[in-house]
């Protein structure tokens, strides 16, 4: 190999260990993590419990009603439904529940708008903490109770463990399995090492004065990312509970996973850009997660990751096989990176399966990178649901 084509050999590889160097170190961190439960606490707070719901009419009734069963005190905890573009027989469903319904009426919908809805028609209440759903979750019975515990803790900002609600086709698997990827190295990997865990969208709870005060600065479908950025830079950790499960229905078909995941790599793209000028006050003031979030979001997306790793190993080991030792032993660093992240409860016969399609995915990742338009991620991320 001629010494340009070593320089930028080289170059290339310091370019892509640095991300799998840094899975690798929240991968080792998660594997050393110990379960953390808080104890209990006869102080029962207050909860607002959202439920943005954009025409979300096959799965918004189930999930309310399901929530509904939770073992925490009814006068200690209210829900609130925020209808945008639902049918009137669904809403009318809806009333017939002990819920707060309202219907939206802006233009543009978006979770921020809803969310920001749900709290100014919620002023005249006093609550502690502020508990964001998705329309298509299911919570565990215990669940608040658990939120209870680390608020009276101290705990200002969570994120429970979200899991796939469904597994029924190799798209939802897949889908599970990033997931589950994510809760490993970006949550409980992070909290480990005393670092903010990321927020998935849903499944979250945030101290309410504090989200009341903030959530007209949410402008974006990425709406978590914009939370994460405002907590980090005030210095709010973000908990993360794993043994607190919620359940998220995964997407089941490949062309809602590329409009999906366009969405996301533009949410990060544009958390990145909103974030990069606070780096050198973050860098001054020794705000270590938020420049940890920054570095973050720098990253490539996993699936890009992958599969500009396996281009540029197999380019490599055709111009120089000698110079591709070290490209095929950093394939195999982020192959035990992935599998040592997966839950043994994933592992069966539909998941080796599904792993026939992910060159397709990785594919449509890629596409997107491509494709992201000014404007995509100011819109409601919608999932098609399954019958």
């Amino acid at each position: 190999m001629g010494s340009v084509l070593h320089y930028i050999d080289l170059i290339l590889f310091v370019w892509i260990t640095i991300p799998v160097g840094y899975l690798l170190v929240f991968t080792i961190s998660a594997r050393c993590a110990r379960g953390r439960i808080y104890p209990p606490t006869g102080t029962k707070h207050r909860f607002l419990v959202l439920f943005p719901a954009y025409k979300e009419d096959r799965v918004i009734v189930e999930a309310v009603t399901d929530f509904l069963r939770q073992e925490y005190p009814k006068d200690k905890y209210d829900i609130a439904v925020v209808s945008d573009q639902m049918q009137p027989g669904t809403n009318e469903q809806l009333l017939r529940l002990p819920i707060r319904l309202l219907i939206a009426s802006y233009e543009n919908s978006s979770k921020a708008k809803a969310l920001a809805l749900a709290i100014d028609s919620t002023a005249e209440q006093d609550y502690d903490m502020v508990v964001i759903m998705d329309a298509d979750n299911q919570a565990t019975p215990g669940f608040l109770d658990e939120l209870n515990r680390a608020y009276a803790s101290g705990q200002r900002a969570i994120q429970a463990h979200r899991k796939a609600k469904n597994l029924n086709t190799d798209t939802a698997v897949l889908d599970a399995v990033s997931e589950e990827i994510n809760n490993s190295i970006f949550r409980l990997g992070h909290n480990t090492l005393r670092l903010s865990a990321a927020l998935s969208g849903s499944g979250m709870a945030i101290d309410a004065s504090w989200f009341r005060e903030h959530v007209k600065k949410l402008e974006t479908a990425g709406e978590d990312k914009e939370l994460e950025a405002l907590l980090l830079k005030q210095h709010i950790f973000i908990d993360y509970l794993n043994h607190v499960p919620v359940y998220d229905e995964k997407v089941q078909k490949k062309e809602n996973f590329r409009h999906q995941r366009k969405r996301w790599i533009a949410a990060q793209f544009d958390a990145l850009m909103n974030a990069l000028p606070d780096l050198p006050a973050a860098l001054s003031s020794g705000n270590w997660d938020y420049c940890n979030k920054i570095l973050q979001w720098m990253l490539l997306p996993r699936s890009v990751l992958l599969a500009a790793l396996g281009l540029l190993t197999l380019l490599v080991t055709l111009l120089s096989p000698w110079a591709s030792i070290k490209w095929w032993a950093l394939c195999l660093v982020l192959f035990l990176i992935l599998v040592t992240n997966i839950p043994r409860d994933l592992w069966n016969r539909q998941l080796l399966r599904a792993i026939i399609h992910l060159p397709s995915l990785i594919l449509i990742m890629v596409g997107n990178m491509f494709r992201i338009r000014k404007g995509v991620n100011k819109k409601f991320i919608h999932t098609e649901h399954g019958e």
